[in-house]
């Protein structure tokens, strides 16, 4: 009896092999051949421009506040218009877990995740990327949006009163 379960447990293991190698391949070689991603997928964050061309972050801490990890610091500052921005932004990267939190925290839409997921470096100080690195040309997923014409300025001139903005809503006028 032991002489067939020796014979059996020999033969079994290469039966499962032989039988495998004629399954189709699951695995994809990367990163010779790129999966798809989905449009959903939360890779690398990118800070976006308004459709004026101006940066969308306001520097309001909504986003740091809302990391669990505080991967996410910044310093506000003001222009001359009134209009607040980051002085500077930085992202850790190396201790973002790409949540979104800070996506959904964001008033201005400003920060906002991309399927780039090839963030992998030797050194973790390059990980930490800066505001230059991250600010992109474009307006992102939302091309339409611009906080400052819902919202307004309203330090240089009231709300409303500066060039392309729109005139605020009085809210009791909405009601039935």
């Amino acid at each position: 009896m032991s002489i067939w379960r020796d014979i059996k447990g020999t033969i079994e293991p290469f039966w499962v092999t032989l039988r495998n190698m004629f399954r189709p391949v699951v695995t994809i070689e990367y990163p010779e051949v790129r999966a798809e991603i989905s449009p959903r997928y939360r890779g690398r964050l990118i800070l976006t421009r308004d459709p004026d061309g101006q940066e969308r972050c306001v520097a309001c801490y909504l986003c740091s506040a809302a990391c669990p990890v505080d991967c996410i610091s910044m310093q506000a500052t003001e222009g001359e218009n009134g209009r607040r921005y980051a002085a500077w932004f930085r992202i850790n990267f190396s201790r973002c877990i790409f949540c979104g939190l800070c996506t959904e925290a964001c008033p201005t839409l400003a920060i906002q995740v991309t399927g780039d997921f090839e963030l992998a470096n030797r050194n973790p100080l390059e990980t930490v990327w800066e505001k230059e690195e991250l600010l992109v040309d474009h307006c992102g997923q939302e091309p339409g949006y611009n906080f400052y014409h819902h919202a307004g300025i309203g330090v240089a001139a009231a709300r409303g009163c500066n060039p392309g903005e729109d005139k605020p809503v009085n809210v009791k006028d909405l009601l039935p």
